[in-house]
């Protein structure tokens, strides 16, 4: 009897959805080979240290942890001997520009409580928000989040017809902003509730009202602390990959996918060429057509598709404790409308950007100096098209720190005691995310969805994609699923 031949599965980048695509494929008998063009792995989910500050460097928020318990369950290892994390109690920290704060509860009945007593709106209003925000996840969930968008029998299943009954609820043909200003008297409650458009890099003014559903993610899941940071996510993923017998190659950046008689049969990478069953591109749906699928037809319609946001951070090292902040922190800023105008349609950054900020030594005390915090302090930009990123940093830097003087009554500038920025370019040149948009391509309309990339090519066989730039979408939960979506799609064709 003929031994059957163990079939080789070839992953183009060490990004979050990589690693989940890798660890499932190998757990299904395939030997899987992961190329990394950095010497590290995680893509946007890293860490640096420097004068005793340690940073997460990309996803800062992690929720919905059953799609990373999952990958160890199927792998039959204990997570707790690689991770662990707790639940927070509070979800965000709001300042508004009328002084007004909010701390939000993570649990719904307390939100809505607190909500009550600090904006204009009834308890029952707000809840009822959560609930609605809950059926529209429970009805798309299926189909945008868990299965391929572009395969038929998604749309035969029972899921698909139950959400196109009740297509009216799921607000697709109204604005997030026009949804939510619908739902809520208080501005300054719509404009937290808008605030959730930034998770997908969108604008609240152009994307649908379906994207309503993100709140439940954070209301009903749950938000958490990693032990460790963000970074330890990268961490357990790589050394779980790695126990299981996953190869990883890095500072191996692949130069080309090769193709013959539109079969991807393998790489170029280091003038060596290797060959695989399956070819996985975690790469950005951009570059891997412009760079390493050259010589083959590109569906242009969906690589021309307008780019999410972008994210210009700075890291600084704060040598004083601040009681009034927590782990997360947004300073709204007073015009919002006016920023996301800014932000897609000048392609600029307004005078008085929203400013998020991380602080992780407020869970992990060892992440700064005694004393001291590590802030990472965000602001939505727009994708790289060639802007004055110097002249835009400077200025920016100059407004936030302005901001957060006056919110904070203090000096920050004499604060800062270590510094380190990142900007559009080097996330482009770090993690090859085209622009350095952060979620591919917007989704700042109804179809956006189904604009994105299959997980699959439609041309060529054996060649697959995962990651933030394909369906079904950036963020840390999402290229865990796209991981999920194309090793169930490769064993099926298999």
């Amino acid at each position: 009897m003929k031994e059957k031949i163990q079939k080789k599965a070839i992953v183009i980048g060490a990004g979050i959805a990589g690693l989940s695509s890798a660890i499932r494929l190998q757990n299904a008998g395939l030997q899987v080979a992961v190329f990394e063009m950095n010497d590290y792995p995680g893509g946007k989910l890293t860490e640096f240290i420097n004068k005793g500050f340690r940073f997460d460097m990309g996803p800062s928020l992690f929720t919905m942890p059953q799609f990373l318990e999952e990958l160890f369950t199927n792998s039959n290892k204990n997570i707790e001997e690689y991770f662990s994390y707790k639940r927070k109690e509070t979800v965000c920290h709001y300042f508004f520009e009328d002084g007004t704060t909010f701390q939000a509860p993570a649990k719904e009945q307390d939100f809505a409580k607190r909500a009550s007593q600090t904006f204009n709106v009834a308890e029952e209003n707000i809840l009822n928000y959560f609930q609605k925000s809950k059926t529209k996840y429970d009805l798309t969930s299926s189909l945008f989040l868990e299965n391929s968008l572009h395969k038929l029998a998604t749309y035969l299943s029972k899921d698909t017809l139950k959400a196109i009954f009740k297509v009216r609820s799921l607000a697709i043909n109204s604005t997030l902003h026009d949804y939510n200003a619908n739902n809520f008297k208080d501005p300054k409650l719509v404009q937290l509730f808008d605030r959730f458009a930034t998770y997908n890099g969108s604008s609240p003014y152009q994307t649908p009202g379906i994207m309503s559903m993100i709140p439940h993610l954070e209301q009903h899941y749950g938000t958490f602390f990693p032990k460790g940071g963000m970074h330890s996510i990268t961490q357990s993923l790589y050394q779980l990959a790695i126990d299981l017998g996953v190869e990883f190659k890095f500072n191996s950046k692949v130069e080309k996918i090769i193709v013959h008689n539109k079969i991807a049969v393998g790489i170029l990478c280091n003038d060596t060429t290797y060959f695989g069953d399956y070819i996985i591109s975690n790469s950005d749906v951009v570059p891997t057509y412009r760079a390493l699928l050259k010589d083959q037809k590109s569906p242009e319609k969906i690589l021309q598709q307008p780019r999410s946001s972008s994210a210009l951070i700075f890291y600084w090292g704060i040598k004083k404790e601040f009681p009034s902040l927590d782990l997360h922190n947004i300073f709204f800023s007073k015009n919002y409308q006016k920023e996301f105008e800014y932000i897609f349609d000048k392609k600029k950054v307004s005078d008085d950007p929203t400013v998020y900020i991380n602080i992780t030594s407020k869970e992990n005390k060892s992440d700064a100096p005694q004393g001291s915090e590590n802030w990472f302090v965000m602001v939505n930009v727009p994708s790289n098209t060639g802007q004055d990123w110097d002249a835009i940093i400077k200025k920016v830097r100059k407004d936030v720190i302005n901001k957060l003087s006056d919110s904070l009554s203090v000096n920050l500038e004499d604060l800062i005691v270590f510094e380190s920025v990142l900007d559009p370019r080097l996330i482009e040149s770090k993690t090859m995310s085209y622009q350095g948009a952060l979620y591919g391509a917007s989704s700042n309309n109804k179809f956006a969805a189904f604009l994105r990339h299959p997980n699959f090519s439609q041309l060529i066989s054996n060649l697959y994609f995962c990651g933030g730039s394909v369906h079904p979408g950036g963020g840390i939960p999402l290229c865990l699923l796209s991981g999920k979506i194309v090793s169930e799609l490769i064993l099926k064709d298999s």
